[in-house]
């Protein structure tokens, strides 16, 4: 059983949605960031990302965040963002390319994820907890949205369809740089939110997609204010968008090297046939996100595509039976075999030769990075199914760092839950 609870967003007026909305804060390097800002001074990333308009001060000095709730006064004052007069909860869609996502938005209880009842599957690091937890203190509100799954046995994306379709116009319309179209619709209605909060109560657990930093912080501010004297209720929730597992989408994540550890090319590549079949792809479709496997059954083989010196290489090895779920995954073959047992990369979260690339990006964009020089080989991995992240989730296990990618990624700004 979980809680959801409405509340009174702090949002733009429809209006000034475009120019408020941006990417979430942790898609975009400070530089990326700050040409963002110059080019639209309303961006929400003035808010999330305060450290990209303070050039040389720490990104974690106090400063930092004094400046981000100065900024989230600033947008109130100004009528770029307002709050609502009466809790609701917010339809989020999210469209283009091909998809169509339906979630919805909401307050769900800190008791929840202590109790696990809300479940993880990704470690947090210490330093980007530290943040978001200092940035929510400061602001005193929960600026980006939790992506949260659950499973879908009695047609809750159904209900919430007929919901979209009876509410009418949109409060909000963002049409983004990358083909999509984000729209937001509010539910105030005291029979609907009633309606809502019981159809959750009967499912019984709730999984973290993206935002696992954030769901931390928000239970870290909430401790903190407990101890402090100054908790309220809303501290005690933490802003999420809530969707059927069968209805997001999961990508792999690439990796990449940036040198062969000392080995040739065919050094590397005699080392790796220890371990795996190898067999030339042929032509490969670069437009899409992964490679499909051509040569080898991913039911019954491991299944890795590798980019090395212009030629693209399928590589499978059998699946063992009795391996636990997290052994099992690509990834940690991957890991295991080739980044630790060949080319010596034990630390997947620190090492600076491997770099990952999330997600939506076309299989060109990986080849183009080797091309370039700057590394050596890259692997596209298969997407993971949600079911499997699910069933890792439920048996408490944490999996390797990168390994989902999900969608929809929710812009930031259009929905901000206040802890007052």
């Amino acid at each position: 059983m979980v809680d959801i609870f409405p509340f009174p967003a702090v949002r733009p007026p429809a209006r000034a949605a475009p120019l408020v909305a941006a990417v979430p804060y942790d898609v975009v390097t400070t530089e990326e960031a700050a040409a963002c800002i110059r080019k639209n001074r309303s961006s929400f990333l003035r808010v999330s990302r305060p450290d990209a308009e303070l050039p040389g001060v720490p990104p974690y000095d106090a400063t930092v965040y004094a400046r981000a709730r100065e900024v989230f006064g600033e947008f109130r004052a100004r009528g770029l963002l307002l709050q609502d007069r009466s809790p609701a909860m917010y339809l989020y869609r999210v469209t283009g390319n091909g998809n169509d996502f339906l979630g919805l938005g909401c307050t769900v209880s800190v008791r929840d994820y202590e109790e696990n009842a809300i479940r993880r599957h990704e470690l947090t690091r210490y330093d980007k907890e530290e943040d978001r937890t200092r940035h929510i203190d400061a602001v005193n509100a929960h600026s980006g949205p939790v992506v949260l799954l659950f499973e879908d046995r009695n047609d809750t994306h159904g209900y919430l369809e007929a919901l979209w379709n009876r509410l009418g116009k949109e409060d909000a319309e963002v049409r983004w740089d990358d083909g999509t179209v984000h729209r937001v619709k509010c539910i105030t209605g005291e029979g609907d939110l009633s309606s809502l909060e019981r159809i959750f109560r009967a499912i019984p657990r709730l999984y973290i997609a993206d935002g696992h930093h954030r769901a931390k912080s928000a239970v870290n501010v909430c401790l903190m204010r407990k101890v402090e004297g100054r908790l309220s209720p809303e501290a005690t929730r933490f802003l999420g968008v809530i969707f059927a597992h069968d209805r997001v989408k999961i990508h792999g994540y690439s990796r990449l090297v940036s040198d062969l550890s000392g080995l040739s090319p065919q050094e590397f590549m005699d080392r790796l046939k220890g371990s795996f079949s190898v067999i030339p792809c042929g032509d490969v479709d670069t437009r899409a996100f992964h490679i499909q496997p051509g040569h080898f059954a991913p039911e019954d083989c491991h299944v890795i595509h590798m980019f090395l010196e212009g030629t693209w290489y399928e590589c499978g090895c059998p699946r063992e039976q009795g391996t636990d779920r997290i052994a099992a995954l690509d990834v940690s073959v991957l890991q295991r075999e080739v980044l630790t047992g060949i080319l010596g990369i034990t630390d997947p979260r620190g090492d600076p030769r491997l770099h990952y690339l999330g997600g939506a990006r076309p299989v060109a964009d990986l080849e183009a990075m080797v091309r370039s020089g700057g590394y050596a080989v890259a692997f596209s991995m298969q997407p993971v199914g949600v079911e499997t992240v699910i069933e890792i989730a439920d048996a408490g296990g944490i999996m390797p760092p990168k390994s989902t990618w999900f969608e929809p990624k929710l812009l930031s700004g259009l929905v901000v839950h206040t802890l007052d």
